[in-house]
């Protein structure tokens, strides 16, 4: 394990942006980090990643504060080059990164594990979409949701609840960036969300998350950026008994992957009294008004002590992480 240096001599770069479909939220993240490090006295700049040579950054910055969203910044990608480089930075290694970023992989350790999730199918990139539909069917019946498999946000994301339905549905997601899409079986249930943030060297599990969506099919892209077309409970309203649950399955999913530091664990809360664990993320968003900050504050924990935990957990690790 690091030893953990005095914050106000460190030279923090708060990295984001870069060419992921997520580059907005990342900007976002990384705009909020960066406004509260400058505010607390610490010396930091914000450094976009789109054309950057990492190799400068070795005689920039001595911590990186990853808030870089999507492919290429919480797969692993990022985080190996920063291994490569000597540079300390906040979160998951690069085997974790990898992991928590890839669904199908999380779903298999999931399952290995015990642990409830939705079914579901890769959809291969060679497959036709009369292929695609046909084995999605087979697999799966209707409705089923679609998603990308290394993506977030609800981009690129849908129900579809017959072939017709999914053929349009598959059609448009091949027009995005993203190469590599699942189905999975759509359960109807509330959105939630668990935060595990270490705190003192303690993984602490923060409060519940919960969310109703106003007018929306499902909790996408728009519902997540539109405080409008949502209504967070935090904590959460749901019954205890279930919300100690998801908290205790969060924790076991975030040691599962070898996740550190940080990470958020969605779940859908079924009217059944299912479950199922959606996807972790290594690298939760940082906006004020995100789902990490608010369960933070419902924690106790403000904005601006949020960010500097984070930080300290770049030097909270071992001194070997995969």
């Amino acid at each position: 394990m690091l030893e953990t240096p005095t914050l106000p001599g460190q030279r923090i770069g708060v990295l984001c942006g870069g060419e992921s479909p997520e580059r907005p939220g990342s900007i976002a993240s990384g705009e909020a980090a960066l406004k509260s490090l400058t505010a607390q006295g610490l010396h930091a700049e914000l450094i976009d990643l789109t054309g950057l040579d990492l190799g400068g950054l070795r005689d920039r910055i001595d911590v990186a504060l990853i808030a870089s969203h999507g492919p290429g910044g919480e797969d692993g990608k990022l985080q190996g080059a920063l291994e490569t480089l000597g540079i300390s930075y906040t979160g998951s290694g690069v085997l974790a990164s990898a992991v928590g970023m890839d669904k199908v992989t999380t779903k298999n350790l999931l399952r290995a594990e015990g642990i409830d999730t939705p079914k579901a199918i890769a959809i291969h990139p060679s497959w036709s979409t009369a292929t695609a539909t046909s084995s999605v069917q087979h697999s799966l019946g209707f409705p089923v949701f679609v998603k990308p498999v290394a993506g977030g946000g609800s981009l690129a994301s849908g129900i579809a609840h017959d072939a017709n339905e999914l053929d349009a549905l598959l059609e448009r997601a091949r027009q995005r960036s993203y190469e590599r899409y699942m189905a999975e079986e759509y359960i109807p249930g509330t959105p939630c969300s668990a935060g595990i943030l270490e705190v003192g060297g303690k993984l602490t599990v923060l409060p519940l998350l919960d969310v109703e969506v106003n007018g929306r099919p499902f909790y996408d892209y728009e519902a997540k950026h539109d405080r409008a077309l949502r209504t967070e409970h935090c904590p959460s309203n749901l019954p205890e008994a279930q919300t100690k649950v998801m908290e205790q399955v969060a924790l076991r999913v975030h040691r599962l992957v070898g996740a550190h530091g940080v990470s958020r664990v969605d779940f859908l809360c079924a009217p059944s009294g299912r479950m199922p664990v959606l996807e972790i993320n290594t690298v939760p968003g940082l906006s004020q008004a995100g789902n990490l900050a608010t369960m933070a504050q419902a924690g106790g924990i403000g904005y601006d002590e949020l960010i500097r935990h984070l930080v300290a957990t770049a030097f909270s690790k071992p001194a070997y992480v995969p």
